[in-house]
């Protein structure tokens, strides 16, 4: 696929989906019908968005309806160690999944909520908080967007991985988001990620001092 990988993140990754293969014996978690496109789709294409995303700055990415594990743990993974990452998962069983791959991955700076996103909403340490918040398979709108801005920072970033389909600028898009741009990802399952930026203060100022001029 073109997409050169260190040797640590390549041993993480196999062990990531060996534990995901095991498990989906089980339980659930995603579909591996087509072993070439899972790979593609669960763990090179969040190692994309990485490379897309990837800043000294970022310290801290929240994942919503983490599921299975990816996007989140890949993108956790290429981003580097100095990321501390929240999954959030409101089923038991793959929270469960997703602990166990924690600790297979020795993720020391990880941790798995059992949650709603909107129970988090209640705790005042994760409001503002994220550099990142990335999102796969949950249906977005207006009312899940203010949602999932709450836990960004002024100035974070919301990612959205999206399939072939839709206009590249997403619908619904809510103040204080604002359109920031479309990365193309894997060009064998022709997706692409969007990303939403969060107006810092400044920025949000200057926009309503505009309309108030005009």
């Amino acid at each position: 696929m073109g997409v050169p990988l260190a040797e640590e993140l390549a041993l993480h990754l196999s062990v990531y989906y060996e534990l995901l293969e095991r498990w989906n014996r089980k339980i659930n978690l995603t579909s591996l019908d087509d072993p070439d496109e899972a790979i593609d789709r669960l763990l090179l294409e969040p190692v994309v968005a990485a490379r897309a995303v990837a800043t000294t700055s970022i310290r801290e990415l929240i994942d919503i309806g983490s599921g299975g594990g990816s996007p989140a743990l890949p993108l956790a993974m290429a981003l580097g160690p100095q990321v501390r990452l929240t999954l959030v998962e409101v089923k038991a069983r793959k929270s469960a999944f997703l602990r166990e791959a924690v600790r297979h991955l020795d993720l020391h700076n990880a941790v798995v909520e059992n949650a709603r996103c909107e129970e988090l909403l209640g705790r005042p340490e994760l409001l503002e908080h994220f550099d990142l918040l990335s999102v796969r398979a949950v249906r977005v709108e207006a009312r899940m967007l203010m949602t999932f801005q709450a836990f960004l920072r002024p100035g974070g970033h919301l990612l959205l991985f999206r399939g072939p389909s839709g206009p590249d600028v997403p619908g619904h898009i809510i103040h204080p988001l604002e359109f920031d741009s479309t990365v193309p990802l894997l060009d064998s399952l022709q997706s692409r990620l969007s990303l939403l930026r969060k107006r810092t203060v400044g920025a949000m100022f200057h926009v309503e001092h505009r309309r108030t001029d005009q």
